[in-house]
């Protein structure tokens, strides 16, 4: 039975700031390394006044000193947009601070739009060059060559463990010829995952990291007390799908009575596609749904990601589910 992680996206609910958001990503991460949960990592996204983790390396600092033992990371860090050496450098600082206990997965996305990708300063070309940042990158983190002139200070030595983050074959094909370890964004972006998983572990090349696949993959997971409840707060997930695609992006809103009047058929059909690896339910439900998706993926981690308004609905939906694990690792 695989492990569980969480991705938490810093969700700022209607009626609430970015310090009650980052005061509750806290709060979850430390119940989380209660419940047995692996990795807690947070999301780089800018100019999105619903996500409060911009500052990536900053709030995983915050979760990270917070908390004892789960290992806290980013899933993930929009490499284009940085500089490797800044990278490197502040993940090296978190390694200092915590040691062994942070991961570093990249993604070549922007994380934003692309008014707001000139704000940050990145080359438009930048994605272009994504798998040399990577090595660039690598190579700061692991040991200092000789007559090696520039260092990450920390960071060189440090060997921060690198994931590649994708929703496509270009991640698939990138982490198997690095030989890094994979996770795929099936949360949001589901369409290639199979192929990406089939292509990634066919092409996988053995490196000090690691010496097999190893494919996290994304899902959303909204468990409460009976079914009806996990689908009415399922409806936040939906309706700030339905924002996305109508260009009204906001903070998290709270559940809605009947989801079906507030969408199109034709903006339904487009955010259930998005959704579709989303197990929603009691915990026998969402049991059972799970099961057969990792029967199905091979999966050997999932992260899970929960647009849940309220912040105590939020955290009984992930005891919830890290009783299911506990259930289903017995049962193995």
């Amino acid at each position: 039975m695989p492990p569980f992680s969480i991705l938490d996206l810093a969700h700022v609910p209607e009626g609430f700031t970015p310090s009650d958001a980052l005061r509750n990503s806290l709060d979850l991460a430390q119940h989380a390394e209660k419940w047995g949960y692996t990795r807690f990592w947070l999301a780089e996204h800018h100019n999105m006044v619903g996500i409060a983790s911009a500052a990536t390396s900053v709030a995983i600092g915050h979760v990270a000193g917070g908390t004892r033992t789960i290992r806290v990371g980013a899933g993930g860090i929009m490499l284009p947009n940085h500089s490797p050496l800044v990278i490197a450098e502040q993940f090296g600082t978190l390694d200092a601070l915590y040691p062994g206990r942070i991961d570093l997965g990249v993604g070549r996305a922007p994380g934003t739009d692309q008014r707001t990708l000139r704000a940050l300063r990145r080359d438009p070309t930048a994605a272009d060059t994504f798998p040399q940042d990577v090595l660039e990158l690598q190579a700061l983190l692991g040991p200092v060559q000789p007559d090696q002139v520039i260092q990450a200070v920390p960071g060189a030595g440090s060997n921060v463990p690198l994931w590649i983050l994708g929703s496509s074959l270009f991640g698939a094909q990138l982490a198997a010829m690095l030989g890094l370890p994979y996770a795929f964004a099936s949360h949001f972006a589901p369409g290639a995952l199979m192929q990406a998983l089939h292509v990634y572990r066919e092409r996988l090349q053995p490196s000090a990291q690691l010496d097999r696949p190893y494919a996290m993959v994304g899902v959303n997971v909204i468990a409460a007390d009976t079914d009806e409840e996990a689908r009415r707060l399922f409806t936040s997930a939906q309706q700030a799908f339905t924002n996305m695609f109508r260009g009204t992006r906001g903070k998290l809103q709270p559940p809605i009575d009947d989801i079906e009047s507030y969408w199109t058929p034709h903006e339904k059909a487009q955010a259930m596609s998005m959704l579709s690896c989303s197990f929603v339910g009691s915990a026998k439900t969402v049991r059972e749904g799970l099961e057969g998706f990792i029967a199905e993926t091979g999966a050997d981690e999932l992260i899970v990601a929960s647009a849940i308004y309220d912040h105590g609905k939020r955290l009984r939906s992930y005891e919830i589910l890290a009783d299911v694990q506990k259930d289903m690792s017995k049962a193995a």
